[in-house]
């Protein structure tokens, strides 16, 4: 069986699964948007929720117990909704530059991209950032030859990941059904939760948030200290409902070729 008798369409994340090989650009940013307002973030901190819209994830963030106490003692109070607007305000102009430093695409990503089309699937994406934030990944990853058919933005649904309302309005607006024809790629646990909330076949990227790495750090680990942190985040997202786990995108197409036999 072809890919093409299996599946009609592929929707891929963005940061961590075609760019910014370990998701690093919006936990440098977030980083810097509430240090604006004199709250510490670090970064396991800033990676928990990633893959929400950027909103969602700025409202989560505030939840944290040891951030709603740096908010308090900074402020006097503790965080209110009024506070997402406010770093989100902060966070446009960091998410902005960060992404775009961070817009050259993983390793095997080009050819991963030209392979499905060449099997005659449709590409999509979704992301987490807004389409202000996503504006120069655009432009950087055109240029690379990377430019999918379609792209769905936080805040162009009624909810954001882990609902699955993203796919479904990639799928209405290009005329793709049912949904088990559907993959969805991601390297965070709420995108794979997105996928199979929707009933797509759904592949998790382990190089991506999970393992929260650069490309250069990532290659000057040990094989074995690779293959242990591959394991760990493998169960990370199959636990999230992975139906098959990767190392890199560049992994994509074995794995899809397998799911169609």
């Amino acid at each position: 069986m072809s890919l093409k008798d299996r599946f009609d369409l592929v929707i891929f994340d963005w940061a961590g699964t075609m760019v910014d090989f370990g998701c690093e650009a919006p936990v440098k940013a977030l980083i810097e948007a509430f240090a604006v307002e004199g709250v510490p973030l670090d970064a396991a901190t800033a990676r928990r929720d990633m893959g929400k819209s950027k909103s969602d994830h700025v409202g989560s963030l505030l939840k944290e117990p040891a951030v709603a106490a740096a908010w308090r003692a900074r402020h006097g109070r503790g965080p209110l909704p009024a506070d997402v607007d406010l770093l989100m305000r902060h966070l446009v102009g960091p998410m902005r530059e960060h992404a775009a430093r961070a817009s050259s695409l993983i390793p095997g990503a080009r050819a991963t991209f030209d392979r499905l089309k060449a099997a005659g699937l449709r590409i999509g994406s979704s992301t987490g950032y807004t389409r202000e934030m996503m504006q120069p990944v655009l432009a950087r990853t055109a240029a690379q030859g990377y430019v999918p058919e379609h792209l769905v933005c936080s805040g162009e649904t009624p909810a954001g990941r882990p609902s699955p309302l993203m796919i479904y309005k990639a799928c209405a607006e290009l005329g793709v059904w049912p949904l088990s024809r559907v993959v969805k790629v991601d390297d965070a646990e709420v995108g794979v939760a997105e996928g199979k909330a929707a009933g797509a076949y759904t592949v998790g990227v382990a190089s991506g948030n999970a393992v929260g790495l650069s490309l250069e750090a990532w290659l000057a680990l040990s094989a074995a200290e690779r293959d242990r942190r591959f394991a760990a985040a493998e169960l990370t997202l199959r636990d999230a409902g992975a139906d098959a786990v990767i190392r890199s995108v560049a992994d994509l197409v074995p794995a899809l070729e397998l799911a169609a036999r």
